[in-house]
């Protein structure tokens, strides 16, 4: 429609603007992206230290800390040009640095109105919170030896199978659990699993820990909580030491309402990062809206961006909350009307916005990766920049897991309904690549369930033994977790994506301690204790997802054009298609097998068993012989030119080739 190729045209042309602005004012995107390197605290090569702010509404910045005893007048900033603060303090007698590594530190900001607030700076690196505190302090982040990473990035893989994790929930233990536990205890576990990407959430710096990191209060600090910026960079250096990328979920979309620990107010005035209310506030989440349009917030968010990708060396990012962004109606009431796409709906500031950040991000680092979190289904968000798209590499296939719950909330067995099925696994736009997933972590927060959970319920708890004969619930939920998984796997996108213990079927939901529970940490664990007990079944789901990936890793199909779908059987329950060379065979049909049932498939020759979700050592019941070979005969069927005969046990998923 030549009305939307204009809308198009129009936003392409704002980046451009902004793009040659940048070059005018700032010497170009890289100067401008390092800001990080002015702003905030910076050690100079003589050991001074020298402070810069942006504050506009302020009338006078003091710092104050354990440097000067807490006095609040004797260090004052001197006020520059565009709201700008800068102080220098020189080195000591003995040339050390006048502030030294680990102590506090707080900005004095003077407000028009007469008001004295303290702040902590919105560039601080590391803040911490003590045990009786509410509020976090800012503490200088300086270390005498900072850790020097050796393990150079791995390649982009050309097939995605991401680990979403949460550090600190990554133990059986009841507490918060640490980066360090991390790399010595998980690590290798995602690597076992055929995982070859992590996205991390919670890292940037959340005063509310139940807030599962998306209220953010500082921007350039990696969460305390779980142990020091070294650890986290060491954690990151060993997963690339295993060919692991790191993708940091990133909050750009909004931000904590904290004003003593947060952004908010932070010279005083209700905008500064923020536009004024009611535009700069969220009614459903409770926070601030950057004003994406100020020059000072480009700088501040662009530079956050490059700050996790240079001194953590993180690979990428998923971008949260990407709809809420798109839109000044944030999403609600969206109708997937094309108009609402392009017009006076679209939030033109943050279309912008997200352009340049996929422009620069991959611009200065090729193999960088971004994930798009949005349920509006934009078009052009997984296009390239020099296209008119938003330069997102992933979207997230959110109706997927919206589909599976659905069917497992409202259908009988026997009333799935195939089509429906494959149609939600494969309507997305052709040539935007999509991450699908069965379940996240929206999934697992409560309040909801997991597919586990939905499949099997209480029977987890008393059930799961394998000395016992499986019941049939636990029958029934074993195989359809898996098969679930598979054809999620194989069908529904370019990547996948699991949420930390989901794969094998982590019996409890996610709940963080909070007021509501007493503050318990009884479900803010994963129980990874239960894939190591042999007589219990969750071992056998591992199993499958681990074997799952690394059959991807070997043929490929998520690297591969679309699947041909050449049966999708409501009677049968069957869905068949085939996709890089490998062939799909799903039985859902709670009760019936087939023998010698004909299926198409293109390449003709001999096929062979490699996964099988009825074998035994994945609490299947071993019904198919993994030594026959599958003839094809040059008998065209569903719109392939040849087909094979094969036998399919109920509620079965296997991958030929």
């Amino acid at each position: 429609v030549p009305i939307y190729q204009y809308f198009i045209k129009y936003i392409h042309g704002l980046l451009q603007k902004h793009l040659s602005q940048l070059e005018e004012a700032e010497g170009g995107f890289d100067q401008f992206t390092r800001s990080y390197r002015s702003f905030g605290v910076q050690r100079l090569p003589d050991n001074s230290l020298f402070f810069k702010e942006w504050a506009p509404a302020a009338e006078a910045l003091f710092l104050t800390g354990d440097f000067n005893g807490w006095d609040k007048f004797s260090h004052p900033y001197i006020k520059k040009d565009f709201g700008k603060w800068e102080l220098t303090l020189p080195p000591r007698h003995d040339r050390s640095p006048a502030v030294d590594h680990g102590t506090k530190l707080k900005v004095v900001v003077h407000t028009k109105q007469g008001e004295r607030l303290y702040r902590i700076s919105p560039w601080a690196k590391y803040v911490t919170r003590e045990e009786k505190s509410v509020i976090y302090d800012w503490v200088h982040w300086d270390p005498p030896h900072p850790y020097i990473q050796i393990h150079p990035r791995p390649k982009k893989p050309s097939s995605l199978r991401i680990y979403e994790a949460h550090v600190g929930i990554a133990s059986p233990e009841g507490k918060i659990a640490s980066y360090t536990n991390f790399t010595t205890n998980v690590l290798p576990r995602i690597k076992d699993l055929g995982y070859n990407c992590i996205q991390l959430m919670a890292i940037m710096e959340h005063a509310y820990y139940a807030s599962f990191g998306y209220q953010v209060t500082s921007f350039f600090a990696a969460s305390s909580r779980y142990g020091t910026p070294e650890e986290l960079k060491q954690m990151i250096d060993v997963a690339h030491s295993m060919g692991i990328v790191v993708l940091l979920d990133m909050v750009h979309s909004h931000a904590s309402k904290n004003s003593e620990d947060g952004l908010n107010f932070f010279d005083g005035s209700d905008s500064c990062f923020f536009h004024s209310p009611p535009r700069g506030e969220h009614s459903l989440w409770d926070s601030r809206l950057f004003n994406y349009s100020s020059w000072e917030v480009l700088r501040f968010l662009l530079s956050n961006l490059r700050w996790w990708m240079e001194e953590y060396r993180f690979d990428g990012f998923r971008f949260d909350g990407v709809t809420s962004m798109l839109y000044h109606h944030h999403g609600a009431g969206f109708s997937g009307d094309y108009s609402e796409y392009f017009g006076l709906q679209v939030d033109e500031d943050s279309v912008v916005y997200l352009m340049l950040a996929n422009h620069i991000l991959h611009t200065l680092y090729p193999d960088c990766i971004t994930v798009g979190e949005d349920v509006s289904g934009m078009p052009a968000l997984c296009r390239g920049v020099e296209e008119g798209g938003l330069g997102f590499d992933y979207r997230l296939a959110m109706a997927i897991p919206d589909k599976w719950i659905q069917i497992l909330k409202e259908l009988k067995d026997e009333d799935w309904d195939m089509g429906n099925i494959v149609h939600t696994l494969t309507n997305r736009r052709y040539g935007e690549k999509c991450i699908a997933y069965a379940e996240s972590h929206d999934q697992a927060l409560v309040g909801d369930k997991t597919l586990a959970f939905w499949l099997m319920d209480k029977e987890m708890y008393t059930n799961m033994s394998s000395m016992i004969p499986m019941t049939a619930v636990i029958d029934r939920g074993m195989q359809l977790h898996k098969m679930i998984r598979l054809l999620t796997h194989g069908l529904g996108g370019e990547g996948y994506l699991n949420f930390i213990g989901n794969e094998f079927g982590h019996p409890e939901w996610l709940d963080f301690p909070r007021k509501g529970n007493n503050q318990s940490y009884h479900y803010a664990r994963r129980q990874f204790n239960l894939v190591e007990t042999d007589h219990l079944r969750y071992h056998q789901l591992y199993s499958f997802d681990r074997d799952m990936n690394r059959t991807e890793d070997k043929y490929g199909w998520l690297a591969a054009p679309p699947a041909f779908i050449s049966a999708k059987h409501e009677e049968d329950k069957v869905i068949v298609f085939d996709r890089a060379n490998v062939l799909f065979i799903f039985n859902f049909h709670p009760t019936k097998s087939f023998q010698d049932y004909r299926v198409a498939v293109e390449a003709p020759g001999k096929y062979k068993i490699k996964l099988d979700s009825d074998d035994a050592r994945y609490g299947g019941h071993g019904r198919l012989d993994h030594n026959t070979e599958f003839f094809t005969e040059p008998k065209a069927f569903n719109g392939r030119p040849n087909s094979v005969q094969v036998n399919m046990s109920f509620f079965s998923a296997a991958s030929q080739t």
